[in-house]
């Protein structure tokens, strides 16, 4: 029999198992999962550019190389996230495992990325080498997370606490990217005497790769054994689960999905594309490397200050309303540096800091967002896929991720950056070094203006409606259980109308009280149950179940 103080409290939609309660450690091993996977990834973002480059591969094949193998790990990144959700749970649960798994694995492959004899290769050795390593990394990358993304929905299902979760993965991001972004600069950049620049060193950025790997094994072994997977979907068994083409179509219906995947996919290239060019920005803009560091300091202090006020942002504001104004206050503060044509390198890092501190917002938010859009699908068709839409907004992230290492790097060479500069003695020509300055500012406030008008428009899921996906879950766990579970009533409370309806059965939950005393009403009580007009919101539920029905029909012909 468990102990007392390991019983944990039921949860959710989900039957919760009889674990230790979710807490600090879990918060702590699940932020650890993120550096391990920006021990390898940043590291990717930071310098894979920039390596090559220095390796003497045109930027231009570089990016052609990033654009398909991203595109196909895109799909792959579908695969397994069904792959994941189909294959029975161990009894470390359904997506723990594959961090202990894959966690060796994938940090070798990411030191082998950045072998300084690939520079003695012959042209297509360079190439072939290139692809095959980052191909590698990137396929093990799949995974180990998709399954660690996903695992943040069974950890918990209280939307504060994932809200927690959230912030708590974006401080393991931040510890990683201060890491690579603000200490390696200092080792891997040093003096060329032929330039009179601070450049990459090859055999120094091969130690730096070799450490990090080693750190992010470290990293991920802590989130194995200091998380918990407590909330399993209840599972009907005259309920026949839809086929993989059934899910697909019925997901692409998804509103609070297609959003966020339009919304990631400009936030993605807009940072990644920054992300590409910081390093030339400083070594061959302001003419040291170094500063790099302090770059990727200014950049990661916001994520810092979002770990302290994140949960309060979302309790009084929303995530949709946070991030939607945080993204177009960075398009705008992009746009004025830009116009500014900024020289001095500490103004440029000061204005630069209230660009990144948007964007952190997002960064820092949009993990509990994706659990959001989990339970949203879940209210609409009663089915929980966790690992295939964490899979599918991993596609679109992939997808991001591929054009903007394809826009990166042909745009380098659009602009006639010299690869060969330092071999060379020469420096960069003023036109490209005005080049650079729009790639990294102009471009992506763009697109963080447009990711902004997205989430502000299209999104759907604001705080209030949010509160009532929770409570229609909690709702439909209570009536198939019989159990009470206590709700959090500070969550509730902060509901004006913190009434609900579930659209499959019909639950109304007075403001503050507990759903086991819920009243039962039929579906077409839900506008009355609301307390104000629903009509389109029901039309469009109806139009779901529709849509779904048709989908399991098809399925079971097929």
């Amino acid at each position: 029999m468990a102990k007392k103080d390991e019983q944990a409290q039921p949860q959710g939609s989900g039957s919760v198992t009889s674990k230790r309660p979710f807490g600090l450690r879990d918060k702590i091993g699940y932020m650890f999962g993120d550096v391990g996977n920006d021990f390898t990834f940043i590291l990717q973002m930071a310098f894979f550019m920039v390596f090559y480059t220095r390796m003497g591969v045109n930027p231009g094949f570089i990016g052609t190389m990033l654009l398909v193998v991203r595109l196909f790990d895109a799909f792959w990144d579908v695969i397994f996230g069904r792959i994941v959700d189909v294959l029975k749970p161990t009894k470390h649960g359904r997506f723990r495992p594959w961090i202990g798994r894959i966690a060796i694995p994938i940090c070798v492959a990411s030191a082998l990325m950045y072998i300084p004899f690939v520079s003695s290769f012959s042209t297509t050795g360079k190439l072939v080498y290139m692809v095959c390593t980052y191909l590698l990394w990137n396929f093990l990358y799949t995974m180990i997370n998709i399954p660690y993304g996903s695992m943040a929905s069974v950890i918990t299902d209280n939307p504060k606490d994932r809200a927690s979760l959230s912030v708590f993965r974006s401080l393991g991001a931040m510890i990683a990217a201060l890491g690579i972004q603000t200490v390696l600069p200092i080792f891997v950049y040093t003096y060329d005497e032929a330039t009179g620049q601070k450049v990459l060193n090859p055999h120094n950025m091969a130690i730096a790769a070799i450490i990090c790997a080693i750190c992010g094994i470290i990293s991920y072994y802590i989130t194995f054994f200091n998380v918990e997977e407590r909330v399993e979907p209840q599972v009907d068994p005259n309920h026949e689960k839809a086929g993989f083409g059934a899910m697909l179509k019925t997901v692409a219906t998804n509103r609070a999905l297609l959003a966020l995947i339009c919304a990631a996919i400009l936030v993605l290239l807009g940072s990644f594309i920054a992300g590409q060019v910081m390093p030339f920005i400083f070594q061959d803009y302001f003419g040291n490397g170094q500063l790099q560091s302090w770059g990727g300091l200014v950049q990661n202090i916001p994520v810092l200050l979002l770990a302290i006020t994140g949960a309060w942002l979302t309790v009084h504001f929303g995530k949709k309303e946070a991030i939607s104004v945080a993204l177009l206050f960075s398009g705008v503060v992009g746009i004025v540096m830009y116009f500014l044509h900024l020289d001095n390198v500490v103004i440029f890092l000061v204005l630069y800091f209230f660009m990144a501190l948007g964007l952190s917002t997002f960064n820092s938010l949009v993990w509990a967002i994706i659990t959001d859009v989990i339970d949203y699908q879940e209210v609409r068709v009663g089915e929980r896929d966790d690992a295939t839409i964490y899979a599918i907004y991993s596609w679109a992230r992939k997808l991001g991720q591929a054009l903007a290492g394809f826009i990166g790097g042909w745009s380098l060479t659009a602009i006639g950056y010299n690869e060969h500069a330092v071999e060379q003695g020469v420096t960069q020509t003023q036109s490209v070094l005005d080049g650079l300055y729009l790639l990294f500012l102009i471009v992506p406030a763009v697109l963080y203006l447009l990711a902004g008008l997205v989430m502000a428009f299209w999104y759907p899921l604001t705080k209030q409606r949010v509160h009532e996906n929770y409570l229609t879950l909690r709702g439909r766990r209570e009536k198939a259980t019989g159990r009470k579970a206590d709700l959090d009533s500070k969550f509730v409370g902060d509901s004006e109308d913190a009434q609900v309806v579930d659209p499959a059965a019909g639950v109304k939950v007075p403001a503050g009280g507990s759903s086991a005393t819920a009243e039962w009403v039929s579906p077409v009580m839900r506008d009355t149950a609301l307390g104000r007009e629903t009509s389109e919101e029901r039309r469009m539920f109806e139009e779901d179940r529709r849509i779904y029905k048709e989908d399991r029909r098809d399925s079971k012909d097929e």
